[in-house]
């Protein structure tokens, strides 16, 4: 079921959109997830947490807001409050829709995904409404990395927003974090805090190409900045002794940066793909001997783990990574890549060179890879922690 959304700037009518499936299903709890910033097809939020609670008998709406219209979509009902430009905007007139509309769909629960959402999710509990928060990441640590102000400003701006969330979040009714080391920061605050990480679907992206039929390609797979390393790859590129070539998949973070890169001499062992559906993601992975992911060691990279990572895992390809030391007790741990200095472009082609020329290595590393995927960094588990989350939030509102 779909119907046209598209709203204006000047004019936001919730009870206009709110179209598709606005009544209860007979016995179901219905949870309303909400971003105002994050795409509707979003991998962690639809893909794998909307679409897991739909399946385990929610009645489950997603408020977005990216102009594209509501529609209902493997069981989750889909509503748009409209595409504003501008942070200003995104922050204060986009989250004033979202709240509308979320009022109007009458849930259980709300699960928010974004920090600006947190106020928004302070007026939901005053309506005795259980609010959830899902931390993707730890905001007053990556606030200290934002280029756009200078360091007292950074970390006063860290402070404050820190005491706020640890403020807010002590009121909700559970918060989802996005890796251990987040979860560990929420339980000193909210004793109902799990981490819910960001594990690939088992068989996703995974293919079954015959080693010996692929190219001498690497890859990088997800936003391109030059915090996530794109510079010293591109250096790598140009350094290579072997006749390997790169597979670069997404958007850059600015036309300067991007400009910047095509003029290193490395770019002309590179392919960049741009933006590219998850099948597309499925073709390069299958075509490569090694996924990259050689972020910079930045604050809010130290502790993360990223989702690409891991997907490159499930592929069954080895992965070059940063040696961070929780990367390190997944890579080394796994024996599933090789583990180098993000800052250093020799370093990278140093690995690229060694996977490329080493087939029976870098296939035993990719199986190793496949094989702790499917034992444990998998949706499927955490799928069942989440459901098992939500039983305890419902349980605790009824004591």
């Amino acid at each position: 079921m779909s119907s046209a959304s598209l709203v204006s700037e000047s004019v936001f009518t919730p009870e206009a959109v709110i179209t598709p499936r606005t009544q209860s299903l007979a016995g179901r709890t219905r949870i309303a997830h909400l971003t105002s910033a994050h795409p509707r097809d979003d991998i962690r939020i639809f893909l794998k947490e909307c679409r897991s609670l739909a399946l385990g008998g929610y009645d489950v709406h997603l408020v977005v807001a990216d102009g594209l219209g509501d529609a209902e979509s493997n069981g989750v009902c889909i509503h748009d409050v409209g595409r504003l430009t501008g942070r200003l905007n995104r922050m204060f007139r986009t989250t004033r829709n979202v709240f509308a509309l979320a009022k109007l769909l009458k849930a259980d629960i709300y699960h928010l995904h974004d920090p600006e959402l947190i106020p928004i999710g302070l007026k939901l509990k005053k309506c005795g409404k259980i609010v959830i928060f899902d931390a993707h990441e730890d905001v007053p640590k990556q606030l200290l990395s934002k280029p756009y102000l200078n360091k007292p400003a950074l970390w006063a701006l860290s402070k404050v927003f820190g005491a706020f969330e640890s403020w807010a979040c002590r009121r909700f009714g559970g918060v989802i974090a996005a890796t251990p080391f987040i979860r560990d920061k929420f339980l000193a605050i909210n004793p109902n805090t799990v981490d819910i990480n960001n594990f690939p679907m088992q068989g996703d992206l995974a293919s079954d190409v015959a080693w010996g039929t692929k190219q001498p390609e690497v890859c990088y797979v997800g936003g391109i900045a030059q915090i996530r390393g794109i510079q010293e790859v591109c250096q790598a590129m140009g350094l290579v002794t072997s006749n390997a070539r790169l597979n670069l998949c997404g958007g850059f973070e600015s036309p300067v940066l991007e400009q910047a890169v095509r003029a290193m001499p490395g770019w002309q062992r590179v392919h960049a793909h741009g933006f590219v559906s998850r099948e597309g993601v499925r073709d390069v992975l299958s075509r490569s001997v090694a996924g990259l992911v050689t972020l910079h060691p930045t604050i809010n990279y130290l502790d993360a783990l990223p989702v690409k990572m891991f997907e490159y895992m499930c592929a069954g390809i080895p992965v070059i990574a940063s040696d961070f030391p929780l990367w390190r007790d997944i890579i080394a741990g796994n024996n599933c890549g090789l583990l180098v200095d993000p800052m250093k472009p020799k370093a990278i082609a140093e690995a690229i060179d060694y996977l490329v020329t080493h087939p029976q290595e870098a296939i035993r590393m990719g199986a190793n890879g496949r094989r702790a995927v499917d034992e444990g960094y998998n949706w499927a588990v955490e799928e069942q922690k989440l459901l098992a989350f939500y039983e305890r939030v419902l349980g605790n509102q009824q004591n």
